[in-house]
């Protein structure tokens, strides 16, 4: 029986090469006790002599896990390779797998490979759907026939800038430009309002703390929650900021218990019904990750 997870548990989750020295203490919580959960990757993070190895490694790894390990996916290359890892020995162990290059062309053969299965599914649009707004939809609709395994819909950040022949500098959201936040707007309103819920994507520049806390909170502002972390150092500030204000927790309490349809809260107007969900999002946090003192 797989562990039960919400997408609020995932917190920062880093990616991590098959190879990895440390992949075993990773799983262990000898290192980083505070990360929630990782991606073992076979797709970037590996080149095609080191296969092999990556095998090896993990089938040897998975032999630790345990229910203290942190959240544990892995990322296949593609479609055959899914259906490889599925026979590896010890996979029964892991919670779950990101599905790369999520697309209309590849979605149907991911989906039907992982139907029969307790997986949790996390799907990374990269491609040119996401310059396609009637191709979201599809997608959207081809991703709700396995909702209830959906934790995340991840997209590729640096994927949507490459094609788009765009980077960015530390200093400079993805929102400050015009096409990115046109893109990232259409998924937000696109999956959201579906129900499913979007991970934020990836801040490249692992040496700047301050860039990085102004990447997570615009997430936070956008919608976004989850984040793709390259570095342990982000697993520590991204937690933090994953806590909650007593304010925003006791208004978000006041919401769930109140038995007016409409009140006055702190000078605003709070309606039940429509910000219950988002209330019960600022208690999920609050018990994940606690309360700012």
């Amino acid at each position: 029986m797989k562990r039960i997870i919400t997408h609020i548990e995932l917190g920062g989750t880093l990616f991590i090469p098959a190879i990895h020295k440390n992949l075993a203490p990773i799983i262990s919580k000898q290192k980083y006790p505070q990360l929630r959960s990782l991606v073992i990757d076979f797709e970037d993070g590996l080149d095609d002599e080191q296969l092999q190895n990556g095998y090896e490694k993990v089938v040897s790894t998975l032999e630790v896990c345990s229910d203290t390990s942190p959240f544990i996916f892995i990322r296949p290359r593609d479609v055959n390779h899914l259906q490889t890892l599925l026979e590896m020995e010890g996979i029964e162990n892991i919670d779950g797998f990101v599905l790369p290059k999520f697309s209309l062309t590849n979605g149907t053969q991911y989906l039907h490979l992982l139907e029969r299965t307790d997986f949790y599914i996390m799907p990374s649009i990269e491609g040119e759907e996401l310059f396609n707004v009637e191709k979201l939809q599809q997608l959207k609709e081809l991703i709700l026939t396995h909702k209830h395994k959906i934790l995340l819909v991840r997209f590729g950040l640096e994927d949507m800038l490459r094609q788009l022949s765009m980077r960015r500098s530390c200093d400079e959201s993805v929102f400050d430009f015009a096409a990115g936040s046109a893109v990232i707007g259409n998924l937000i309103a696109i999956f959201k309002s579906a129900g499913l819920s979007i991970s934020g994507g990836v801040y490249p520049c692992f040496q700047d703390d301050e860039g990085f806390k102004r990447d997570v909170l615009r997430d936070l502002k956008e919608g976004l929650f989850g984040k793709t972390i390259i570095h342990p150092a982000q697993i520590d500030i991204l937690n933090e900021l994953y806590k909650v204000t007593q304010e925003e927790y006791d208004e978000a309490q006041e919401i769930l218990q109140s038995e007016n349809v409409v009140f006055e809260q702190n000078g605003k107007m709070a309606e039940q019904k429509t910000m219950q969900h988002y209330s019960e999002t600022i208690v999920q946090r609050a018990e994940v990750y606690g309360i700012k003192s």
